[in-house]
């Protein structure tokens, strides 16, 4: 599957929504886990403000690379954020989108509370 590294270097980031199990299945109820690792995906939106442009992207993140207390409103880091095409056939109809998933949403609060050393 294709993947694009997605440029956040000159991005402003920060959470929309609170993390959220990944519900693999809505019949079911299934919760997503990494095929690799076995961990509980999370998904997380975010306001990215980047070239004049706001958008809210949901992002799919492995839990272990999720910062503790990721309130609306927290400003973050996404470390390897990448953009994935899809295409998909539901009851005769074509679907396509862009699913966004990165290894870490990492809160940027923390570091700016810190005081700096003389």
């Amino acid at each position: 599957m294709r993947q694009i590294p997605v440029d956040t270097a000159n991005a402003t980031v920060m959470v929309a929504k609170a993390p959220q199990p990944k519900v693999k299945d809505r019949r079911t109820g299934e919760i997503a886990t990494d095929a690799e690792t076995g961990a509980t995906m999370m998904t997380v939106d975010v306001m990215f403000a980047a070239n004049d442009e706001v958008e809210i992207l949901s992002i799919t993140v492995p839990e272990p690379g999720i910062s503790a207390e990721l309130a609306m409103g927290t400003p973050v880091a996404l470390t390897g954020l990448v953009a994935r095409p899809w295409e998909n056939e539901f009851n005769g109809q074509k679907r396509h989108g862009i699913a966004f998933r990165a290894v870490a949403v990492t809160s940027l609060a923390d570091a700016a509370a810190k005081p700096k050393a003389a």
